[in-house]
């Protein structure tokens, strides 16, 4: 054990947050401590580094251990460039080989024991430095900051010139190149792009100390961590294995104690019955057995209704419309600004139904597109058409769609005036705004509470077309959940750009990738994208350094049919084709499995001596497995033709 928490409670005035936590770390723990908004997540880990203390209980650490935190929000002035900051967490290694160079410079002037006691000290201190990777330290920063998203032209930029954002990442750099014994971050991939989310999962499954984290991103969490620790009301769990793993044994255990609640009202309404029933008979004995089984009842200890979060907050996207099948069709986009060009030339469209995601690095331009396709910026050029009966509802990942002078109620009545104030407190309601709650200020909000708001308006939007810009920041991860419930039942188009893998994986039927200023149309889920990703880039969006003829060479050999670089359409209809060919591959091999099992059974049958002896059973039994073997070798056939196709 390098960390344990012993019955730690905190509360804020009369709100007691924490309630008896107890939990312990074990070297080398990669663990993941999740909760809603405002659980007490980060609270806790103040109380850990010793910033906050708790009303009771305590933090005990294995002696000699070190501890590293990062906070959400990072407060970081001065004339520091991000190079210099970050070195930092490698200080005291660049500190040896001063002093190396320094005994060196040493040994040019002195001799006898002096020497030799130098040339010792010399041999151990080149051993530690060698230890600490010391003669690599310069390129260990320089992929720690490219990992995390800086380029080689950021590194001089001060730390004043900075957003709040990139100052986190820069504490992130420094942090992991300090590598202390015991991690905790809260909420590190906050402003990460895909790429940088991908590069920190990789270094942290391949970090040797113990990792706490803080995180929504359930798809980063299931690729780290075999530890989660979830708080829910003040208290705590703890289930091994990743996010996957906790939702399953979740749901399992709230279902026990669902069950377990049920049947102990249904005995005790039972017994109140019959306590009733006893009564009215008015008779001595039975007023005694009466009065006997309301002592039994009252020593029962009473079970809590077990609380669901989800069932707070409810999302229903209806269309008041249908619209026409095409829904949107963009011909030619491009847009520039000055000294970057984000895309030029690109084309796509949307079919009724669909759920597409546009993903990409940031400063890409997915929110550009969006902006664009609702009409907040122009493009350079390019026709954009909305099909028949279409109605867009859109939400905007800054909210500045919202009022910040406005209250929340005010925010809903003014947008929906034919709405009655009960509708419009039952709606807030839904979104976990109740009493006095609605008059709060827009201005006043946390960026989770805005999302809110937004999410209550696209509601009522009654939109047949979704636009979506980030709809899962600053969401927890029950939040989440609820939406992404919400747009698969919704019987409408969605358009979204998202970081969120894991949401992305659950919602989307489509994705476009904008990657070097081209959309690769990917026809399938996040898993299918990470799949095909390296080989349909190379095909349709190869970097510029990459010269024409070998980008062609590249498609030829692909797909000789594509004939050079194909436009959507035709990525679309060649991606049908493989995935119509995948799926059929995948049902011949169920089938084969499903004929070599039954005629592993039947061996098994004629291997019994009471088979031996019953001639119509073992005919019965010859005639299927001839079948069977008739059958096995068209399949074996088949799957060898599409294989090879």
């Amino acid at each position: 054990m390098i960390l344990a928490c012993q019955n730690i409670s905190k509360a804020f005035g009369t709100e007691e947050i924490l309630k008896n936590i107890s939990f312990h770390l074990e070297d080398h723990d990669k663990a993941a401590l999740i909760g809603v908004n405002g659980a007490g997540k980060s609270t806790l880990l103040r109380v850990i580094t010793g910033e906050l203390i708790p009303d009771s209980g305590e933090v005990t650490m294995t002696h000699g251990k070190t501890l590293g935190y990062l906070a959400q929000y990072q407060e970081m002035e001065g004339n520091h460039t991000i190079y210099e900051e970050v070195k930092k967490g490698r200080q005291h290694v660049l500190d040896m080989e001063i002093r190396l160079r320094e005994m060196e410079e040493q040994m040019k002037h002195t001799s006898g024991d002096a020497q030799a006691a130098l040339m010792d000290s010399y041999t151990r201190l080149t051993h530690t430095f060698e230890l600490e990777n010391g003669y690599a330290v310069e390129s260990e920063i320089v992929g720690v900051l490219k990992g995390l998203g800086f380029e080689e032209k950021d590194f001089d930029r001060t730390l004043s010139t900075l957003s709040g954002g990139q100052k986190t990442r820069v504490v992130l750099g420094k942090l992991l190149l300090t590598k202390p014994d015991i991690l905790l971050l809260d909420e590190p991939t906050n402003h990460l792009d895909m790429s940088s989310i991908v590069w920190l999962e990789n270094y942290l499954m391949n970090y040797a100390g113990t990792v706490l984290i803080v995180s929504h991103d359930r798809y980063f969490l299931n690729r780290i961590v075999n530890r989660v620790i979830e708080i829910e009301f003040g208290k705590c769990m703890t289930f091994e294995g990743n996010y996957n793993d906790f939702y399953e044994k979740k749901a399992i255990i709230r279902k026990a104690q669902m069950n377990a609640w049920k049947k102990q009202q249904a005995e005790i309404k039972h017994q109140e019955e019959v306590i009733t029933k006893l009564k009215q008979f008015n008779r001595e004995k039975s007023i005694k057995r009466a009065e006997s089984r309301e002592k039994m009842l009252d020593k029962i200890e009473r079970l809590d209704k077990p609380e669901d979060l989800t069932a707070d907050m409810r999302i229903e996207l209806t269309p008041r419309i249908e619209s026409g099948m095409d829904v949107l069709t963009v011909e030619g986009l491009t847009k520039s600004f000055p000294g970057m060009t984000l895309f030029e030339n690109q084309s796509f469209e949307i079919k009724r139904g669909e759920r597409l995601a546009i993903i990409g690095n940031n400063g890409t331009g997915k929110t550009t597109i969006l902006k664009i396709l609702n009409g907040l910026l122009e493009p350079d050029a390019g026709k954009i058409r909305l099909g028949t009966k279409v109605h867009i509802g859109y939400y905007d990942q800054e909210h500045q769609l919202l009022h910040p002078e406005k209250t929340i109620f005010q925010e809903i009545a003014d947008s929906y005036p034919t709405l009655t104030q009960t509708q419009i407190r039952n709606v807030l309601a839904a979104f976990l705004f109740t009493n006095d709650d609605v008059y709060k200020l827009i201005s006043s909000l946390s960026g989770g509470e805005r999302g809110r708001v937004s999410l209550a308006r696209l509601m009522l939007s009654e939109a047949n077309f979704l636009i979506l810009d980030e709809p899962t920041n600053h969401l927890d991860i029950v939040s989440k959940e609820i939406l992404e419930d919400a747009l698969k039942s919704y019987t409408g188009t969605v358009l979204f750009v998202s970081h969120d893998r894991y949401f992305i994986n659950q919602t989307a039927t489509r994705i476009l990738d904008l990657n070097n200023g081209t959309l690769v149309n990917y026809i399938g889920n996040y898993d299918y994208y990470m799949e095909k990703r390296e080989e349909l880039t190379e095909i349709y969006a190869s970097s510029a350094s990459v010269s024409e003829a070998e980008t062609a060479d590249a498609a030829a050999s692909a797909d000789s049919a594509a004939g050079g670089k194909m436009d959507w359409q035709a990525q679309k209809e060649s991606q049908a084709r493989q995935r119509k060919k995948e799926n059929e591959i995948r049902k011949v091999e169920e089938k084969i499995a499903e004929l070599e099992a039954r005629n592993k059974e039947i061996d098994e049958e004629f291997l019994k001596p009471e088979t031996g002896t019953d001639l119509p059973k073992c005919q019965k039994l010859s005639k299927e497995q001839n079948a069977i073997n008739e059958q096995l070798e068209e399949l074996y056939e088949k799957w060898e033709i599409l294989s090879e196709d």
